[in-house]
């Protein structure tokens, strides 16, 4: 019964997946119509080298193989990255995109959307992990500017033995691109133990937030969103 179990709930996942990786693709491709192409002369051409290796050496079926597998798994990942790629390009200027970056940073981070806004929608996210806080600010870079200094000072009343880091969403000089904000994060020192991190979640928890009580969607904010009267402004 309970193998019986297990194979049922494994048939139900494997639509599941199949049709989340359907519309990936579905979604790629509008951004990046190639994309099919690119894939499959990828998978193609490192199954025809090694088979044709193969050949050579007298062993076309191990290399032929051997040359499906690795064919599978460099398509996959040739699509993963395009897949990624053109999911950024779509977010890109969207209000609140670096929110939903951070989001699927990784295992370690803790992240709090929205803990600094004004009524121009220019905004700071905040990420906690092993390599201290890091606060990432999208909108005019003067007015961030202004925002992440006031965010700074506000948490040195509670957190005044944690790095902290800060990241401009941008292509100008000194910002860092929304497809370079994980690739930027995870490269940095990590120089917090587990339970020094668990702290600083604590304390940050205990401080508020600017946007705890007003309901946020998850992803990209919209772009009508404004500022409740009344609210006070960081």
């Amino acid at each position: 019964m309970a193998r019986k179990a297990n194979t049922g709930s494994a048939d139900a996942a494997n639509p599941g997946r199949l049709k989340q990786i359907a519309l990936t693709y579905q979604m790629t491709r509008k951004a990046d119509p190639k994309v099919g192409l690119v894939v499959a002369g990828v998978g193609i051409g490192v199954l025809g080298v090694l088979l044709a290796i193969g050949f050579l050496i007298g062993h076309p079926v191990y290399l032929g193989i051997l040359g499906f597998v690795l064919g599978l798994l460099a398509a996959a990942i040739v699509f993963g990255r395009r897949a990624e790629r053109a999911a950024f390009g779509q977010m890109e200027g969207q209000p609140g995109a670096a929110a939903a970056v951070l989001q699927n940073v990784g295992r370690g981070w803790t992240t709090t959307p929205a803990v600094a806004m004004n009524r121009s929608q220019d905004v700071v996210h905040r990420a906690v992990g092993r390599a201290g806080i890091v606060l990432v600010a999208e909108g005019n870079p003067n007015r961030v500017k202004t925002l992440l200094a006031a965010e700074k000072k506000r948490m040195n009343r509670v957190v005044i033995d944690v790095p902290v880091h800060d990241i401009i969403v941008g292509d100008g000089e000194g910002q860092v691109p929304l497809k370079k904000i994980r690739t930027t994060m995870l490269k940095m020192p990590r120089v917090l133990t587990g339970p020094q991190v668990t702290a600083a979640n604590d304390r940050l928890r205990a401080m508020g937030d600017l946007m705890s009580n007003m309901p946020l969607p998850k992803g990209p904010m919209p772009k009508g969103m404004r500022m409740p009267r009344g609210g006070k402004m960081r």
